[in-house]
């Protein structure tokens, strides 16, 4: 597969604990490529260096050794290109998680609209920017509803449209389904599928949920830190 402008690449990705006779090698080389407008799924057991890969893509923890090329930047090569860390993960990585993790005291729209506001982009284009994305989602006639206000499926769906708000070229999402039943589990994955495509964005699901892992057409199997590419049943919603 050939990516242009935009997606994730990683190659050859390392992530060591310790050192000498106690140390742990969480990855052993991991290779993995999700092009724009793509949605892979991303399996395996417990301990099985998910969790740790998950961290190194999202800049939450360094890798050792290996490179990661975000868009058309190398944002990782044996060490980190990017000095603002706090800023590429705002800006370039979006974040999907289990629990929507909304601001409670703040409405719809200001729970969306926050990190551009962080990023230095003006309120009302910001809470505009908001609001197209609510709409997309299908959420804009709760833009003024308080968190507790929105039943579970909303909420997650907010989280999305905050994750989508900066237009990053990644979306990692960690069990976005876990704690919903099949109806909801697959409408959370057909939203990211549709999102993928309009905002052409790549998206990495991190998943357990038997449910929705048919519904990849590609998925990557890690084991013992190291992944394994395979063709998914790709069956949709059907």
């Amino acid at each position: 597969m050939t990516m242009t402008g935009r997606g994730i690449r990683i190659e050859g990705l390392k992530k060591r604990y310790g050192s000498g006779d106690t140390a742990v090698d969480a990855l052993k080389g991991v290779d993995m490529e999700v092009a724009p407008g793509e949605v892979v799924g991303l399996v395996g057991p417990s301990g099985s260096g998910k969790s740790t890969l998950l961290k190194c893509l999202g800049a939450v923890i360094e890798p050792t050794a290996g490179r990661m090329t975000l868009g058309n930047e190398v944002i990782y090569d044996d060490g980190w290109k990017i000095r603002d860390l706090r800023a590429l993960r705002r800006d370039k990585i979006g974040f999907v998680f289990q629990a929507p993790y909304l601001i409670p005291f703040l409405d719809v729209t200001d729970n969306v609209a926050l990190l551009p506001m962080l990023a230095g982009e003006p309120n009302g284009k910001a809470r505009q920017r908001a609001l197209e994305l609510l709409t997309a989602l299908d959420v804009q006639h709760r833009a003024k509803a308080m968190p507790s206000q929105l039943s579970g499926g909303e909420q997650q769906r907010v989280a999305i449209a905050r994750g989508l708000v900066n237009r990053p070229p990644v979306i990692l999402a960690d069990e976005p389904t876990a704690p919903l039943d099949s109806v909801r589990a697959l409408a959370v994955i057909r939203i990211l599928g549709d999102m993928a495509k309009r905002y052409q964005t790549a998206i990495i699901v991190v998943t357990h949920d038997e449910k929705i892992i048919p519904t990849f057409k590609r998925i990557y199997h890690i084991r013992d830190g190291v992944t394994h590419e395979e063709a998914g049943e790709g069956r949709g919603f059907d």
